[in-house]
């Protein structure tokens, strides 16, 4: 792609009172426009004084492509979209100017650092050396070069480009996704790259005669220099005497956030910069209902699984939360999301919706593999008896009906038709102006904001967040359906086929899950190659950026003739949607007093099955933490810990998805390792300072390790209760959970300290950690300890938790182990406490007293 050379400017005054609807309407027209060969960006401006007035602003890379315009149908179809929400045409003035560049860019030089596996090197240069065949008459592209670090898997890709412009515009357009296609599954993993200007050249070493020997100096920069497209609709910007609105974003109709218009030139959006200068993100004690009056203590934006998920664990703790969402009413029909990870099962126990999702759902029974139309894994998920549960297929819009019963049942409601056009952080709190489908604008204060908005969202434009990815942001073409198929494939089986040709190109992908109904099945694929030249190319941002004209059967049909290993016929199409997405993951999860979390923070391949699930986990980890913190309770750098644990598995999420697209998907030896693993039961927060241990002083220490996911035991046994307990009937709930297991060699006197540890764990906490003995069944329990006791009559507990003597376990609200001790003292476990929680350190007379 070259540079844009020809700009058009049309201005035009909106009736009164149909300006959104003026905008609306050019937002949809602007996404057909971007199909236009040689449409390069699009933008929509309001005149500061009059907004009434707008100008439409498009960048061609030619005349020609400018007169191919004026005859298209999109150019019909903006005319007739706008013509009776506009006055009279004679008012409209349009003109056409060439674009004379400012200065020449400067060369630059890009490193794109990966690491492979060990033995893949053979296989890495070779796909490098035909990327690199392919890559030959790219315009911009000077020259380039593979580098190996000696003694490691780490390679390096220097490049060199004319302009890193030309690099954004190869690097971010879709259609030159299939030349680095055997390179793919390598550079979406472990993958960094850095920008350089070149800023000299020694003249024996120049290109050409006329390359500067000392070019202009500009500003250095790791990101695009260009106005890039943002995510989600674009926040108004102030850049007098008209307010821009970037076309290049989702046709959506919310502009984001608005900052207030202002003279000075800096593009920082209000919230980020209030959020920046007003807040410091490292501190997260607040005063009960802060310094300020609020209308709510958390407003959640975004009414689907996540925003719900985010509600739900509020409101179970007594916290005033308020969710909206600007879809006037529920879906009913299919939805992109569909597959229910195990470990999202286990939350939903907790939740209490379990059953009803189980009701709703089909359990779905294994996987099966073809690649190049032969059976490679067959894998059999009914062996799996020691989960709670299994992996379940349930559309989202009955997930969506389900949670929102549950909100329901706790006394809040999702009000929907109401949309975020505006918010601003204070040390205190947070002001959204939110919009009503009649138009109605009010402002509400919050203490806290969590944007739960998807992939067009607003929170996420309004504070500046950047998407990070390697190219694995290519900008893909999704194609889904539910439809009927009549085949002979495992009945509940998840199918997979594939094509990979013998250079690695990934060249077809089909997915198949079952849904309720005989032969009934939802499919994904990336879309065929008819249908990508149809939609055509173009820089895009990050994000889901546009659904386009649903496919028909005969579609659909074409994808199963070309991949399916057996001949079958699709019939019944109930739902279809073709739609582009380009994956990445925010630079930060949050920003002083506002959060994001699912899609709004991290976009994945559909048919990986990860996004819903992994958006899921964001709300479950930040729902317990953000509510002591509005409590006054959350310890400084509380709140932290929620981009420190998200983020990171946020990341190794998607970058495992878009490198097993590339893929047959099946890359474990153990399959039932790499099945816990895609059902984030192994996801863990090691890594997180906010979890510990104290291994004793023999160094040893068994069991799920700190940060892990606490697995559930069976077996456990307690007085006046005449049926066996499981562990999470004990750790279900809104609070922390201590266990103290207590083997046969505990004496009485440890059980008393055990006992007034228990009580000394609840003051400082205030009453957010429970305690319960378990003991083993040879252990002599005083009759009169008054502290809960259950006894580990299989031997379940002592087996999976490897406890001995009197250890100690801190489960988390989440279900993940935030601290482990091998002998369980109060010094100890206050040290770990003191990290979650602000009160004064009892002592153990205090708690006996």
């Amino acid at each position: 792609m070259t540079e844009p050379a020809i700009r058009t400017v049309l201005r035009m005054r909106a009736r009164e009172g149909m300006e959104a609807e003026f905008q609306r309407a050019w937002e949809r027209a602007a996404a057909e426009i971007s199909r236009v060969p040689g449409n390069v960006r699009q933008e929509l401006s309001r005149d500061l004084e009059d907004s009434r007035t707008f100008v439409i602003t498009s960048d061609w890379i030619d005349r020609a492509a400018v007169d191919a315009f004026g005859r298209s149908d999109q150019r019909e179809a903006l005319t007739a979209g706008l013509r009776d929400l506009r006055e009279e045409a004679a008012r409209s003035t349009y003109e056409l100017l060439t674009i004379v560049p400012a200065t020449k860019p400067l060369p630059i030089r890009i490193d794109l650092t990966t690491r492979v596996s060990p033995g893949e090197e053979e296989a890495f240069e070779h796909a490098y050396q035909i990327v690199t065949s392919r890559l030959a008459d790219t315009p911009g592209l000077v020259r380039e070069e593979l580098l190996k670090e000696p003694g490691s898997f780490v390679y390096h890709i220097f490049a060199e480009w004319e302009s890193e412009q030309d690099f954004i515009n190869w690097v971010e357009d879709p259609s030159h996704a299939d030349q680095s296609g055997p390179l793919a599954r390598w550079l979406s993993v472990e993958f960094a790259r850095r920008v350089f200007e070149i800023r000299y050249r020694p003249p024996q070493h120049r290109r050409t005669s006329d390359t500067p020997e000392f070019p202009a100096v500009q500003r250095s920069s790791s990101q695009p220099s260009i106005a890039a497209p943002v995510t989600a609709p674009a926040p108004v910007v102030a850049v007098a005497p008209t307010l821009a609105v970037d076309a290049a974003a989702t046709p959506s109709p919310v502009a984001g956030p608005l900052p207030k218009p202002t003279a000075a030139p800096s593009p920082e959006p209000v919230a980020a910069a209030a959020a920046t200068s007003a807040l410091p993100a490292t501190h997260d004690t607040v005063s009960p209902h802060g310094s300020g009056i609020y209308d709510v203590e958390v407003l959640v934006v975004g009414g689907g699984p996540v925003g719900l998920t985010c509600a739900i664990e509020l409101a179970r703790r007594g916290i005033a939360v308020r969710i909206i969402d600007k879809r006037p009413v529920a879906a009913s029909q299919a939805d992109k999301a569909i597959g229910i990870h195990c470990r999202t099962m286990e939350i939903w126990e907790d939740q209490g919706v379990v059953a009803d999702a189980i009701r709703a759902g089909v359990w779905l029974h294994g996987q099966t593999v073809y690649v190049n139309g032969k059976l490679t894994h067959q894998v059999d998920w009914s062996g799996l008896t020691d989960l709670p549960y299994a992996h379940l297929g349930l559309p989202q819009y009955e997930t969506e009906r389900i949670l929102s019963d549950r909100l329901a049942s706790l006394g809040v409601t999702l009000e929907r038709g109401i949309e975020l056009v505006d918010f601003e952080q204070d040390v205190d709190g947070v002001s959204a102006t939110l919009r009503s489908a009649s138009g109605a604008t009010s402002v509400t204060r919050a203490q806290f904001l969590i944007g739960c908005d998807g992939g067009h969202s607003a929170v996420r434009a309004g504070l500046g967040l950047r998407f990070e990815g390697g190219l694995s942001m290519f900008p893909q073409l999704f194609m889904l359906g539910d439809v009927e198929l009549d085949w002979t494939m495992p009945q509940g089986h998840l199918l997979r086929f594939v094509r990979i040709e013998d250079d690695g190109d990934f060249t077809g992908m089909l997915v198949c899950v079952p849904l309720h109904g005989r032969g009934r099945y939802r499919v994904a694929t990336l879309a065929p190659q008819p249908l990508q030249k149809t939609i055509g190319a173009g820089v895009v941002p990050a994000g889901f950026w546009q659904e386009y004209t649903p496919p028909t059967l005969a579609d659909i049909q074409a994808v199963l003739d070309d991949l399916a290993p057996e001949p079958t016929t699709a019939s019944n199409l109930r739902w279809s949607s073709i739609f582009r997405i380009k994956h990445g993951i925010v630079d930060r999860y949050r920003e002083g007093r506002v959060f994001v979390a699912g899609d709004a923070a991290h976009l994945h391949p559909p048919a990986g099955g990860q996004g819903m699930n992994t958006g899921i986990q964001d709300a479950w980890n930040l729902g317990w933490k953000l509510a002591l913190a509005v409590r006054g309770n959350a310890a400084p750098g509380l709140l932290d810990s929620y981009d420190a644990e998200r983020r990171p598995a946020g990341k190794a999420i998607v970058d495992r998805a878009v490198a097993l697209a590339f893929t047959d998907e099946m890359d474990m030896e153990d399959e039932k390792a790499q099945f816990l693993l895609e059902m984030q039961m192994t996801m863990n927060y090691s890594g997180s300072a906010l979890v510990g241990e104290d291994i004793g002083t023999d160094g040893l220490l068994g069991g799920p390790a700190p940060g892990a996911r606490a697995p559930d035991v069976h077996g456990l046994t307690m007085f006046g209760v005449g049926h066996p307990l499981r562990l999470f009937e004990v750790t279900r709930g809104t609070r922390s959970t201590l266990l103290l297991y207590a083997d046969e060699t505990v004496t009485e006197d440890d059980f008393i300290e055990a006992e007034e540890l228990a009580a000394a764990v609840w003051q400082q906490s205030c009453g957010q950690v429970g305690a319960y003995l378990i003991a083993s069944t040879g252990a002599q329990v005083p009759v009169h300890l008054d502290v809960p006791v259950l006894r580990d009559s299989a031997g379940n507990f002592r087996k999976t938790y490897e406890g001995q003597a009197l250890t100690a376990y801190l489960i988390r609200p989440d279900g993940h182990v935030g601290y482990r001790t091998a002998r369980a003292t109060l010094a100890a476990i206050n040290d770990h406490l003191q990290q979650i929680f602000v009160h004064n350190q009892p002592t153990m007379s205090q708690s006996a007293a």
